[in-house]
């Protein structure tokens, strides 16, 4: 007799309904990110910042998710991913309400930092994505493209409506209602995600682990060399990828077409990105990670290269919706290689690195390229910098593809 299905099982309808939730979940925790880029023009004029100094909120806000997607994804691979989704729901409306307060710049930065990024945004990306990959086998790359998406879904919902309510109540009672909104919400999705995913119970003592042995070795590199090089890869593409989604909406306004026309193009450019994770999860499930990460980055740098002759409203606006295209597909890439090339039960922790490496990359890349500005009085610069960067990004793409293919044949041989 044919025993039932295991509903909890990957791929079965509570996985599906399981994603769905994450995907909420993911465009509200992830909102802090996006409110800092909007905030960015108020919050120079009201404390009197340079470019630079305005960017490095963000900056640290990025550091803090990096680290934080770290720190949680542990605490998920220990406990699950309930817990740190609660913590970071308390966690993202102090920091919002601590924005609101804020009397300096470097407060500001220090709140963004420790309570918005760390505590709060970083239990909601690295662990999320950790887990949705350990609740899918046959469709893995499409399942983490619709959570990662959640992302992009929240840069495409949170600027347009932030701009909206700073130009009409202010930044400060901006953060104030979404303080209240993100914490409740975040709070109740997190209680629909008590189970544990079935990969972790399939590794637990006695569970076999599937592609056990072929971790062993990734990449034919020991695990901390591998998981090295997919994190300066990660911090190179992303240093590029920072550039467009950071000072977007600044660039609109210093050529004249106003903050508003910036967040628009922000949210378009996101909103084409979340197409470009759909489509990137399906081509990954029949590519690979490896090959789906060195597409993205190729049609990444031809974005870039777009950028440079382009400072009409329209051309801008094509541009930005090609670069969201292009590169959306990216990041969960990562989380794709990992669980394709290392251990199951170490999915929360290594995920949550190498995402933690593209996010300094994101970081790095919005305070660079404000330097840059502060220094040239130009974006030029910082658009040539970026694609730089992300030359070297395609660089160790491919000699990780050839090296996994040459093992492969010595393999097979």
């Amino acid at each position: 007799m044919t025993p039932p299905p295991d509903r909890h099982a990957a791929d079965s309808r509570h996985a599906w309904m399981r994603l769905a939730v994450t995907l909420l979940l993911m465009t509200v925790g992830s909102s802090g990110m996006y409110l800092v880029s909007v905030m960015l023009p108020a919050v120079q004029a009201e404390f009197g910042s340079t470019r630079s100094d305005a960017a490095l909120p963000y900056t640290l806000l990025m550091l803090g998710f990096g680290l934080g997607g770290v720190l949680m994804g542990r605490l998920a691979d220990r406990w699950g991913v309930m817990w740190p989704l609660l913590l970071g729901a308390a966690s993202l409306g102090l920091g919002y309400l601590a924005s609101a307060l804020s009397g300096s710049i470097l407060v500001y930065a220090a709140v963004q930092g420790v309570l918005v990024g760390l505590l709060g945004s970083g239990a909601a990306f690295a662990p999320l994505v950790a887990d949705t990959s350990l609740w899918f086998v046959r469709r893995r790359g499409l399942a983490v493209a619709i959570c990662a998406s959640g992302n992009y879904l929240a840069g495409t919902v949170w600027p347009p409506v932030a701009q909206h309510f700073v130009e009409t109540v202010g930044w400060r009672h901006t953060y104030l209602g979404m303080a209240l909104f993100c914490s409740v919400t975040m709070a109740a999705l997190a209680l629909l995600l008590r189970e544990r995913p079935p990969a972790v119970q399939a590794a637990a003592p006695g569970g076999t682990a599937p592609g056990a042995a072929a971790a062993a070795r990734p990449f034919g590199l020991s695990p901390g060399m591998a998981e090295a090089l997919l994190c300066v890869a990660g911090t190179a593409c992303c240093v590029a990828m920072a550039m467009p989604q950071v000072h977007i909406v600044a660039y609109c306004t210093d050529l004249g077409y106003g903050a508003a026309r910036g967040a628009q193009m922000l949210s378009v450019m996101l909103g084409f990105g979340i197409a470009s994770r759909l489509i990137s999860g399906a081509i990954c499930d029949r590519i690979g990670g490896l090959r789906t990460l060195l597409l993205g980055s190729v049609l990444q740098c031809a974005a870039l290269l777009m950028f440079l002759p382009s400072d009409g409203l329209v051309p801008l606006f094509v541009v930005s919706a090609l670069f969201g295209l292009f590169q959306g597909g990216i990041v969960p890439s990562y989380a794709i290689i990992v669980r394709e090339h290392f251990p199951p039960a170490e999915a929360g922790a290594r995920v949550g690195t190498v995402l933690m490496a593209t996010l300094l990359g994101m970081a790095l890349g919005g305070w660079l390229s404000g330097k840059v500005f502060d220094l040239t009085g130009s974006y030029r610069a910082a658009f040539l910098n970026g694609i730089a960067w992300n030359l070297l990004n395609m660089g160790i793409a491919l000699t990780l593809l050839l090296r996994t293919r040459r093992r492969g044949a010595t393999l097979a041989a």
